[in-house]
């Protein structure tokens, strides 16, 4: 799995885990396929990511660095990890000038997040 694929696998799926399961559920046709629409729901991934850092018991600063953002996630948050994510993500800069790419792979993951059915607050 690419890491990007990670990302949204640990995002949604901590989303997924903090709503009701179907089994909770009324078993009438109208509720039935109320599941369906709600895991096509968008995920506001500011609440679940908030939600892991209170967790975490350490200061991750999610928002604006991509090293914390992996940590928080459980992922691999290495300098070869993060080359990795931005050969995925198309990342056209140098490489080795990690502080930029970091700063560009945020951004990116926060951009890709939307696109794949996240919802992050405005200005994020």
């Amino acid at each position: 799995m690419s890491i990007f694929g990670k990302i949204v696998s640990a995002i949604f799926g901590h989303a997924e885990a903090a709503t009701p399961d179907a089994a909770s559920a009324p078993t009438s046709a109208a509720s039935a396929a109320a599941p369906a629409a709600a895991s096509a729901a968008p995920v506001d991934v500011d609440a679940v990511l908030t939600a892991l850092a209170a967790k975490s018991g350490q200061p991750l600063n999610w928002k604006e660095s991509i090293v914390d953002l992996l940590k928080l996630l459980g992922l691999d948050s290495s300098l070869e990890a993060r080359k990795q994510l931005a050969t995925e993500l198309k990342y056209s800069g140098d490489q080795n000038d990690s502080a930029t790419m970091n700063v560009w792979l945020i951004k990116e993951v926060r951009q890709k997040l939307a696109e794949n059915g996240g919802k992050l607050p405005a200005g994020f």
